[in-house]
């Protein structure tokens, strides 16, 4: 059991070091790739904060036209997936743009 003990604590100094010695290289670092880092946070955050919002109202509308007109919802189910699709689209782009910041943030 003493030797189990031992070899995780090695594990853990060990560990605990390594992270050590390089956040003073992280630290110097920050300048605008820190800033790149932020802004892909961010604008990931707000691109679906406003895609939710613009799905949660299309729909909204949409069903909403439907319940006042039953007759209609062949009329507007098409437009409402096809405003989605575009809505989710702008999402997916951020998503892209986002990644790309941090692969630039880390490389």
């Amino acid at each position: 059991m003493n030797k189990k003990m031992l070899g995780f604590a090695t594990f853990l100094v060990t560990l605990a070091m390594t992270s050590t010695a390089f956040a003073q290289v992280e630290a110097a670092e920050w300048g605008a790739r820190g800033w790149g880092a932020l802004a892909a946070g961010l604008g990931l955050g707000l691109a679906a904060l406003g895609g939710a919002l613009g799905q949660g109202r299309a729909a909204a509308a949409a069903l909403d036209g439907i319940a006042r007109n039953p007759n209609a919802s062949d009329k507007l189910f098409q437009p409402m997936i096809i405003g989605l699709a575009l809505i989710e689209s702008l999402v997916i782009y951020a998503l892209i743009i986002s990644y790309l910041l941090q692969a630039w943030v880390t490389g």
